[in-house]
């Protein structure tokens, strides 16, 4: 028994000696939450109150991830000499450390709180790049010439976006987005990545810095609020988002704020990056946003004993993936770029873009051309990925010598997509992450015939946006008497309008019988319609109604779409024409002279009773609403004169109302 008990010591301390050598970073998982402090009944403990208001608004459940890590835990942490607490995961229920003492690592390992104590990384990367650059596809930036050419279209858009600009968000019809006012305002984003080098100084961020855009900034890898003196690739990803430099480069969502989070030691690549980056979704949670794009992916490290495989590219088993979907489960919009490893011996996307709730980006040209350099789905589990690509090749970027470029990467193409999402996503805030997703996909140019290398293909944002339209709208359809009012409700700008088309009983199509411009101003907002319908001289049976909601009248955009069918039934009553179905003896309305030549016609309204509220409606022989009037009469018989001016040649139908009482529908014939 002391033989093996010897034999256990050394092969502890030659364990943990190979551990001190090859690792100076770890993370520590602990067995459980055992702290009643904090309770899912009181998550303003722990969540701000915007986190808290998007949980509300899409009925998300507290769960036990949201609960932060025991602090007792992490003071016994910081206790045990030679330990320091580099940052700590509550949705991992974990805790990265740095020490080169095993002694350090026993005593840890020896705690009744904790499960596990492994390696995360060799020692932090000194001052320099060291010898790995995982951006250098991404640093060959090409300067561009300022453009004085506006580019086909822009004049009219609310944006001087300049031609290149012009090019990348006309790929996607996202200038529709900024022009009906959905530019980011009231949307937060987090960026997570190596660095924003300067981002405080250079004129794409003119605006987004003199507007208070920039919400916080925090550094994972060094634990320090500053971003502005580490890596450039973090800004220019930023630029593609936030950039307004009229006439020559805007980003996607250029009026919303930012959360700046370092979580990349662009040095070395080891998994402590990815604890880093659940670090990061967890505090853009904590703190609200509505958006992560992040331009960053893992399958190789330094020390090729973490190297994953393909099979691990399943949405389930990286560090990363989990924080990612968690997430993505909390309420956020996850965009991740899937790596640019199209030309390379691995050739598939990297985590975590793998994740089922995270929206994949692949790049492309302006021109809708597929990267080369874009990683291959689909993932291990069978998943279609990318979900969605956007501009990365020749994409345009903010440098750090204060001009505009052109670089390659689906680092790139990931914020391209991820500021549409944002203005997507800010038309319609009723809808979950989800829900914006799958409008995404189903506005891809391949929604049908997806493929490993764009997945559903290139959004068309003005499609996406009616599609959800009509998940949005709702319309209701009720008769009295012999007319049928039809209300409903959407959103609209000015520059829209509505058309009603109408299938009778009896007919087997569809035809307009009216249309009505949009209320809105030059902002989406929200607006509620009625339109009233004659069913004089209609078969008995049911009316369908359809309401078509074009977006954009121009001709060479034409979008519309059908937002709502509704029904109404239409009674036998309606089938006479004249006094319709009154009582002649009491009731009589008449039209005098019918038909008639001239441009005045009188309609006489006879009752044994007063009428205080008489409504006078006039028809087309389509149902449309031409014309209405009040009046009010006492007892017996009242004339009173129309005017025809205007009418053209034809039938019309008259309906009388005492109140809201139907009484007739003459028709009325004009020659």
């Amino acid at each position: 028994m002391m033989k093996k008990t010897i034999l256990l010591s050394v092969l502890l301390i030659l364990v943990y000696g190979t551990v001190t050598a090859q690792f100076t970073r770890y993370i520590v998982r602990f067995k459980n939450k055992g702290n009643a402090s904090f309770t899912l009944a009181n998550p303003s403990a722990y969540l701000s109150q915007r986190a808290i208001d998007r949980r509300t608004r899409y009925n998300i459940l507290y769960d036990s991830t949201d609960l932060p890590v025991t602090p007792a835990y992490i003071t016994q942490l910081r206790n045990v000499p030679n330990v320091t607490v580099l940052n700590v995961s509550k949705w991992l229920n974990a805790a990265s450390i740095q020490t080169t003492d095993a002694n350090a690592i026993t005593t840890i390992s020896g705690f009744s709180f904790v499960s596990s104590v492994n390696g995360l990384a060799a020692k932090p990367a000194t001052e320099g790049r060291g010898s790995r650059n995982k951006f250098a596809l991404e640093e060959d930036i090409i300067p561009l010439p300022v453009s004085s050419a506006k580019g086909e279209g822009v004049m009219g858009d609310f944006f001087n976006y300049g031609s290149n600009s012009y090019n990348e968000i006309h790929l996607h019809n996202g200038e529709f987005l900024h022009n009906i006012g959905m530019r980011g305002q009231g949307m937060q984003l987090a960026v997570l990545d190596g660095g924003f080098m300067n981002y405080t100084s250079l004129k794409a961020f003119d605006s987004a810095n003199a507007n208070g855009q920039i919400l916080g900034t925090w550094d994972f890898v060094n634990r320090e609020s500053s971003v502005v003196e580490d890596h450039p690739h973090g800004m220019q990803c930023l630029s593609t988002i936030a950039a307004n430099i009229p006439g020559e480069f805007v980003g996607k969502a250029p009026k919303a704020s930012f959360y700046l989070f370092r979580t990349e030691d662009v040095a070395s690549e080891y998994p402590i990056e990815e604890l880093n980056w659940v670090c990061g979704a967890e505090r853009a949670d904590s703190s609200g946003v509505e958006v992560i794009s992040s331009s960053l992916g893992y399958y190789d490290f330094d020390n090729a004993t973490f190297n994953y495989t393909y099979a691990n590219m399943d949405g389930n088993t990286t560090m990363a993936v989990k924080g990612a979907d968690l997430a993505a489960k909390k309420g956020i919009l996850v965009f991740n770029s899937v790596g640019n490893e199209g030309g390379n011996a691995w050739n598939f996307l990297v985590t975590p873009s793998d994740g089922d709730s995270v929206v994949a980006v692949g790049a492309v040209s302006a021109a809708g051309n597929v990267g080369a350099f874009s990683s291959y789905g689909p993932s291990a589990d069978g998943q279609i990925k990318p979900d969605m690509a956007s501009v990365g090749v020749a994409a345009l970027v903010q440098t750090t010598s204060n001009t505009v470029g052109a670089s390659n990467g689906t680092s790139f193409a990931c914020p391209n997509m991820a500021g549409l999402g944002t203005i997507l996503w800010q038309a319609f805030p009723e809808f979950s992450n989800m829900k914006i997703i799958q409008a995404l996909k189903q506005a891809g140019n391949k929604f049908n015939v997806p493929d490993n290398r764009t997945g559903f293909g290139i959004p068309n944002m003005k499609l996406a946006f009616a599609n959800l339209l009509v998940d949005y709208s709702t319309a209701t359809a009720s008769t009295a008497g012999c007319t049928a009012t039809v209300n409903w409700n959407s959103k609209d700008v000015s520059a829209m309008k509505y058309e009603i088309e109408r299938k009778a009983p009896g007919e087997s199509v569809f035809t307009k019988v009216g249309e009505m411009s949009a209320l809105g101003n030059t902002v989406l907002s929200n607006r509620t319609y009625s339109f009233s319908n004659s069913l004089a001289a209609l078969q008995p049976g049911t009316v369908s109604y359809r309401i078509r909601q074009i977006v954009d009248t121009s001709v060479s955009g034409f979008t519309a779409v059908y937002v709502d069918t509704i029904t109404a039934t239409v009674e036998a009553g309606c089938l006479t024409t004249g006094t319709g179905n009154t009582d002649p003896v009491n009731e009589k309305v008449t039209v005098q002279p019918n038909p008639v030549n001239g441009h005045t016609a009188f309609l006489v309204v006879e009752t044994a009773y007063a009428i205080p509220e008489l409504s006078i409606r006039i028809y087309d022989a389509k149902g449309s609403l031409i014309y209405t009037t009040q009046s009010n009469k006492g007892t017996g018989k009242k004339t009173i004169e129309l005017s025809l001016a205007g009418l053209s040649a034809g039938t019309y139908f008259i309906s009388v109302y005492n109140g809201k009482k139907w009484l007739a529908a003459p028709a009325l014939i004009k020659r």
